[in-house]
């Protein structure tokens, strides 16, 4: 079980509200459950003590003096929306979640396309900054785009433009540690650098990275970059018939990816992907079990949807993308498509509003009532080559555990410049007993499925911390080690997100895996 800490003396409770006001300040029974994680398999296995929601770095630092003081653990969150990988819940129960979300700072280099930003920007925030200014950048949005776009960042969270990796595009920090030392990372060490948000590394190591899903620090500003408007956007959205079609298809899109010619990070999604925003299981069978093909098949011949499906984007000068489409269309058309539906924008034509276009969306959350109930999803994301044969083992694989454990396969494979992430969602409700009692087997066998292949994740429910940095093995875990060596160096007692990715300090029991 994942160790707790004890609740916080009144004492401690009572100098929060002097720090930060009452208002602002939340331990009643009511505002524990706003904190927990909605998602949850077991509902008591995080729950908060109570939530602090400082407004400013001062604040933040006097909280952190507070928690030191009295042994209490803080859980920091941007705004609290990394949906099937813990929400607002801190992965240790019993400690106090660090609400950033009244921290809504922006400032905006338009010149250089960069901002500067606190950890309660939301997506929807920046869009609607942005469009007030004439959207002369794009943002990069999820699939949830409710949450912050810091916390996005911070947890390797990706969109669906050029600019889609959006922790690489991370450029300087603003942190605050755990003894309360005040850190700008990259050129914001020189006081009064207007560099600070153009060029990433500064002088010596490069720390913006090492705040990333770490509890190193708590992070109170963050410089990115944002992606200039296109002058023109083309592309196509393609269908695919077959499961098998999955290999091929990798195999096609992954050179045109390496060499540039696509620089946006397309996902290939299967039909329910699709689906289930569209309709509800129970709409088509009251059967238990993973969905048959029968069934499979008559859901995708009323949404008109391939097995497969790939949303594939050109964005930049008219006359270069018009060069690129056709060299796209020509190894998407050989592959002999299920369906092409070609799209054409131009500077000045009104947005589409899609990911594509960097607008936020929400819809994909839809999802979570495919069974009905309280509905959820929990993650499983390993990383894999760009190759279409290991593309095929590891759906092939992970297909079969899906129907093993009678769960319907929700699954896409997501590019990078060199790899693939396999994202799969695991639709839950809540309210079904026989169905929750299976998904933590199930889960624990897809990690050592993928483990014995030698692929790891890249992010993880808080259940699956422990689990996930106990694969990353090389040399006896020597970097498991060597983050808890920075962990107890930089904050001994534990202060800040203990747990977190499978990091403890030395002082703290780490939860079992």
């Amino acid at each position: 079980m994942t160790p707790s800490r004890p609740q916080p003396a009144v004492q401690a409770r009572r100098q929060f509200e002097a720090a930060l006001g009452a208002a602002n300040v939340f331990f009643d029974d009511t505002d524990i459950a706003a904190y927990q994680d909605k998602f949850a398999i077991d509902d008591e296995a995080h729950h908060p003590a109570g939530a602090v929601a400082p407004a400013t770095v001062e604040e933040i630092q006097a909280v952190v003096r507070i928690a030191r003081e009295h042994g209490i653990a803080l859980w920091p969150i941007s705004r609290g929306k990394n949906l099937g990988y813990g929400g607002s819940a801190p992965l240790l129960a019993g400690s106090v979640v660090l609400d950033l979300s009244r921290m809504k700072k922006i400032d905006y280099d338009e010149a250089n396309g960069t901002v500067l930003l606190e950890p309660g920007v939301g997506f929807y925030d920046l869009y609607d900054f942005l469009q007030q200014r004439g959207l002369k950048h794009w943002l990069s949005t999820p699939g949830n785009s409710w949450g912050s776009v810091v916390g996005n960042a911070l947890d390797r969270g990706v969109g669906y433009t050029p600019y889609g990796e959006n922790t690489s595009k991370i450029c300087g920090m603003e942190v605050v540690l755990a003894d309360g030392t005040l850190v700008r990372t990259g050129m914001g060490a020189l006081s009064g650098s207007p560099t600070w948000q153009l060029y990433r590394y500064g002088f010596g190591p490069c720390w913006d990275q090492l705040f990333v899903q770490s509890n190193f620090g708590i992070v109170t500003k963050m410089g990115l970059w944002l992606m200039p408007e296109p002058e023109s956007l083309m592309g196509m959205d393609v269908e695919f018939d077959h499961p098998d079609d999955l290999g091929p298809l990798i195999d096609a899109i992954a050179p045109l990816r390496r060499e540039g010619l696509l620089q946006q990070s397309p996902t290939i999604g299967n039909w329910l992907r699709a689906a289930a925003v569209l309709t509800t299981r129970d709409q088509w069978t009251k059967e238990p079990g993973a969905l048959s093909d029968s069934v499979i098949k008559a859901i995708r011949d009323k949404y008109k949807v391939g097995w497969w499906g790939v949303s594939l984007r050109l964005y930049g000068r008219e006359s270069v993308n018009k060069a690129a489409y056709a060299v796209l269309e020509e190894a998407m058309n050989r592959l002999k498509p299920m369906s092409l539906r070609p799209t054409v924008w131009k500077r000045g034509e009104p947005l589409e509003y899609s990911g594509w276009t960097g607008t936020p969306i929400t819809f994909p959350m839809q999802n979570a009532n495919w069974h009905g109930g309280r509905g959820g999803h929990i993650g499983f994301s390993p990383v894999l080559p760009q190759s279409g044969s290991a593309a095929m083992a590891q759906f092939k694989r992970t297909y079969e555990r899906y129907r093993e454990y009678g769960m319907d396969y929700q699954a896409s494979f997501a590019f990078g410049e060199r790899h693939l992430i396999n994202v799969n969602a695991v639709l839950l409700n809540k309210d079904d007993p026989a169905m929750m009692k299976k998904v933590d087997p199930f889960l624990h066998a897809l990690v050592a499925d993928a483990k014995a292949h030698g692929y790891g994740e890249y992010r993880t429910h808080l259940d699956y911390m422990d689990l996930v940095a106990s694969t990353y093995d090389f040399n006896d875990h020597a970097l498991r080690k060597l983050n808890e060596r920075v962990k107890t160096a930089l904050d001994p007692t534990g202060v800040i997100a203990p747990g977190k990715s499978g990091i403890w300090p030395a002082s703290a029991r780490r939860g079992a895996a």
